[in-house]
């Protein structure tokens, strides 16, 4: 098994604990109202599992994440995708980390580790994860887009 580790940094003018709040804490619900492709998330055992459930006909039925860490505090999460047709049968999981910080602006700085771990000698491309950026940047701009709309939602 081997591991590929990319960054990235992603700014926003809404402040870190606003959207800490909407990406982590409240993404369960929130989520499934703002991606039309996206059913419902569900919570299973101790609530460290979390399946997010697609609509039927899409290139994705589901998502399934072990939640290892949420710290409300330092607004840092991380935790790992385990199980997904995004797997497929060359990576075994995506873990996260995911750490907001305040910006100059009021705004904030997003800014995530991601590690691939791979089966076998499986050597990830580039290309593949920027399509799971991708995704990750639709979501973050309709998150955001939401937030900057109602700038009183998560603002206490």
């Amino acid at each position: 098994m081997g591991v590929t580790t990319y960054t990235h940094e992603a700014t926003s003018t809404v402040s870190p604990t606003r959207l800490f709040k909407a990406l982590v804490v409240d993404a369960d619900n929130l989520i499934p109202k703002l991606m039309p492709n996206v059913k419902n998330v569900e919570t299973e055992g101790d609530g460290s599992i979390k399946k997010m459930n697609f609509v039927e006909g899409g290139p994705i039925k589901y998502l399934k994440h072990k939640i290892h860490a949420i710290d409300d505090k330092n607004l840092v999460t991380k935790y790992s995708l385990i199980e997904g047709d995004v797997l497929g049968d060359k990576l075994e999981s995506i873990t996260y980390d995911i750490k907001f910080e305040a910006a100059g602006n009021g705004g904030c700085v997003c800014k995530t580790k991601t590690e691939y771990h791979t089966k076998g000698d499986y050597v990830l491309k580039e290309e593949e994860h920027n399509e799971g950026k991708k995704q990750a940047m639709e979501l973050f701009k309709a998150v955001e887009d939401y937030l900057l709309a109602n700038p009183s939602v998560y603002a206490k």
